[in-house]
């Protein structure tokens, strides 16, 4: 694993599901070389684990802070956690 590879587990809080949230992380994770996955929780929040490069992460978190359009973000919840090494982008 490369030295600056870091992982995030995200919780979004607010108006975050019904609004193309997780297919735009996923575009956006995947033009920035950012692993990991991403899913609608039944509680109406979203998660997403990221992994990749410091900066990359950074910026994928920064937009789950405002999210696509006609999302309506209250509250970013980050946990750091230890690289697992994971390939590709899911939506769950």
């Amino acid at each position: 694993m490369l030295p600056d590879l870091i992982r995030r587990r995200v919780i979004v809080h607010g108006r975050v599901q019904g609004v193309y949230f997780r297919g735009s992380l996923r575009e956006r994770a995947l033009a920035h070389g950012v692993e990991g996955w991403v899913c609608n929780r039944s509680d109406g929040t979203l998660e997403a684990v990221l992994e990749g490069p410091q900066e990359a992460v950074a910026r994928m978190i920064g937009f789950c802070e405002t999210g696509p359009r006609r999302a309506d973000v209250q509250r970013v919840d980050v946990t750091v956690e230890t690289p697992q090494g994971l390939s590709g982008f899911a939506v769950r």
